[in-house]
């Protein structure tokens, strides 16, 4: 019985061994300079941005830019750090540029899930649904992962950006409940907390929502291919509050940390996933951190992460990098065929 029990477990661990799995994160509207810097002194003290002062100072502020970005995101500069790869410190003359020339956030979501910019079609954040293929949708085509393929993202406009009507992924997105269709205890919990909470903005919801929904998709549904998408901080930018600009991206830290303990725990997920985080623009400098267009510099700068299985980091040192770089990545790291790389941002790897 033991020995049956051994080699249940062997085989088990090979069949997942053979297939990989991806998280694909994007921080909506997150400057690489709190990334790699931390908060920013002038925009901290500047009353007009902030509400409360005395405790964000308590909390994230060191005069070292070292310690402030540990203070800010502590999973990324801790764990993320020694074992994966970190893109996008310009003041290390590493660079992460988006190729789109809109510099608006669905322009750059297609850009990071088709591989290519398409400015001629998809130039604003107009309610469109995205006439490109993407990564997910071709992944969703193949038999291993028909029903596999997931994406959970804060801002309402995902099902368009991934064409759910024509791909026929599983999205969930803004206001919406579960799609699983046997759905857990803590799954209608989530809905009657997503139903009962004020909301800030008609268009996006709070990111603990988003978080709690993809990770219950994990434990319950195993997405083997797996996108979300975290949206305040873009959104707290906009209505210029610094103070929970920073608090998201301190949350969302907290979050990935939270799926990395997860994948860490689940055989299914453990040794054989991949999380890519980064975002789908840049913002401006000064008092322009609060916008992002083609007419504000810094909006194209950006910056991507990656930790666990395929990411090795003496492969991965260079200095100039794109987001219409990640969907060929993925198609790598799940070894995806077809992928069309000729008319795609090259892999990473």
């Amino acid at each position: 019985m033991k020995y049956t029990f051994l080699i249940l477990a062997f085989c088990s661990t090979f069949l997942f061994a053979q297939e990989p799995k991806v998280i694909l994160v994007t921080l909506d509207g997150v400057r690489w300079k709190e990334v790699f810097r931390g908060v920013e002194k002038s925009i901290l003290n500047d009353k007009k941005y902030n509400s409360i002062i005395v405790q964000t100072n308590q909390k994230y502020w060191a005069e070292d830019s070292i310690k402030r970005r540990e203070l800010l995101m502590p999973f990324t500069w801790k764990i993320i750090k020694e074992k994966g790869v970190i893109l996008g410190n310009r003041d290390e003359q590493n660079f992460v540029n988006l190729t789109n020339k809109r510099l608006w956030s669905y322009p750059g979501y297609n850009e990071i899930i088709t591989g290519k910019a398409d400015d001629k079609r998809i130039k604003n954040n107009k309610d469109i649904l995205n006439p490109n293929i993407s990564v997910f949708e071709i992944a969703n085509q193949q038999k291993n992962l028909t029903g596999k393929v997931m994406v959970f993202g804060s801002w309402m406009m995902y099902p368009n950006i991934f064409n759910q009507d024509r791909s026929k992924l599983l999205v969930n997105a803004g206001y919406q409940d579960s799609f699983n269709q046997n759905k857990s205890e803590r799954e209608l919990l989530i809905e009657r907390f997503q139903l009962e909470t004020p909301k800030q903005w008609w268009g996006t919801r709070f990111d603990i929502f988003t978080h709690e929904f993809a990770l219950e998709a994990m434990k319950n549904q195993k997405p083997k291919l797996l996108f979300i998408g975290y949206g305040e901080a873009d959104d707290y930018g906009h209505i210029e509050d610094y103070d929970q600009y920073i608090n998201s991206i301190n949350r969302n830290d907290r979050m990935i940390e939270e799926l990395w303990n997860y994948i860490q725990s689940d055989p299914f997920y453990k040794d054989q996933t991949t999380i890519i985080v980064t975002t789908d623009h840049g913002r401006g400098n000064g008092n322009e951190w609060t916008d992002h267009n083609d007419e504000v510099k810094g909006s194209d700068e950006g910056f991507i992460l990656l930790i666990g299985n395929g990411i090795n980091p003496k492969n991965l040192k260079k200095n100039q990098t794109y987001t219409d770089q990640i969907a060929s990545t993925i198609a790598d790291l799940i070894k995806l065929k077809p992928w069309n790389y000729k008319d795609s941002g090259k892999s990473l790897l």
